[in-house]
């Protein structure tokens, strides 16, 4: 085995895992495609194995492959935030900040406080990345993650924001079609919008909606955002934030008092960070810009509720 491998073996190799053939591994790392293929040999060749065989659908990953890839990632990621680093030097608030949040947060909540942070520092660069996987701090897969769940690991600066609160809503065009509910039995009647595969967090999250199943649901999306636009389309009945049911068009709430699940929210970051002018100033605006807006549920005017029992 030679220990002496260079990165880019590495990067071709994941490119490969990802996209399943040379040719869309050679498009997604901008390189051609026998560069990919000199790659992955020269990786088999310095670690001794075979990590792709041939099929009719593409190269297949072995075994082996498969165990290295959580290995390669964690370079990608480390290589990513050296680069990070390296841009962020220089006077002043400056460089790369990756933000890891929901897909939800993400493009419904953060963008007006991104855009102010990018207005008071306009050196600063910003990668949003919206998914509902929660991504390693301590791998560097990003700088600085809003979470919906408390941090456990101690290497983490956690500050808590507040609950966002979720609730039951649906379009007016839909109730009028359909009428109301006024009791959670009566939803089982009602379409019903929610998720296909449960994540840890839906698995919890059902724990307060008792009866709310996968069978429950008559449009299935484990896409936070889907829910919301089927939602906001009237094609049914579904959970939402409750700042966001407030937007145009105005959702109803169904029952808030019965049906209410709460959001524990926190803004967090690796403790190497801290000394970091970019991050700081990010992690300071992350947090004072979602306090805005979980403040904004108790102050703003009430969604429309039909019925509050």
């Amino acid at each position: 085995m030679t220990w002496n491998i260079s990165w880019e073996l590495y990067r071709s190799f994941l490119g490969v895992l990802r996209e399943g053939s040379l040719s869309g591994a050679a498009r997604a790392l901008g390189i051609t495609q026998p560069t990919v293929g000199r790659h992955v040999a020269a990786l088999e060749e310095a670690l001794g194995v075979v990590l792709f065989t041939r099929s009719q659908t593409g190269l297949l990953p072995t075994e082996v492959a498969l165990a290295l890839r959580s290995h390669a990632e964690a370079m990608e990621s480390t290589a990513a935030s050296l680069q990070r680093a390296a841009a962020s030097q220089g006077e002043g608030v400056r460089g790369v900040v990756r933000v890891s949040t929901s897909e939800v947060v993400g493009v419904e909540v953060l963008p007006p406080i991104v855009a102010k942070l990018r207005e008071a520092h306009p050196a600063l660069k910003i990668e949003l990345v919206s998914t509902n996987r929660v991504q390693d701090l301590l791998r560097r897969e990003a700088d600085i993650a809003v979470r919906m769940v408390r941090p456990r690991q101690e290497q983490l600066v956690a500050r808590r924001i507040g609950d966002i609160e979720l609730g039951f809503h649906a379009h007016p065009d839909y109730l009028a079609r359909h009428g109301t509910p006024r009791t959670p039995e009566e939803l089982a009647a009602h379409t019903l919008i929610g998720y296909d595969q449960p994540s840890a967090f839906v698995r919890d999250a059902i724990k307060s909606f008792k009866g709310f199943t996968r069978e429950a649901f008559s449009m299935r999306t484990d896409s936070d955002l889907a829910q919301l636009a089927l939602i906001r389309a009237g094609a049914g009945i579904g959970v939402c934030q409750v700042a966001l049911a407030r937007r145009g068009p105005p959702l109803v709430r169904l029952m808030p008092r019965a049906l209410s699940l709460k959001l524990e929210t926190w803004v967090t970051m690796h403790e190497d960070l801290r000394a970091s002018p970019r991050c700081r100033v990010a992690f300071d605006a992350l947090a004072e810009g979602l306090q805005a807006y979980i403040g904004a549920q108790g102050t703003m005017g009430r969604a429309r509720t039909p019925a509050s029992r």
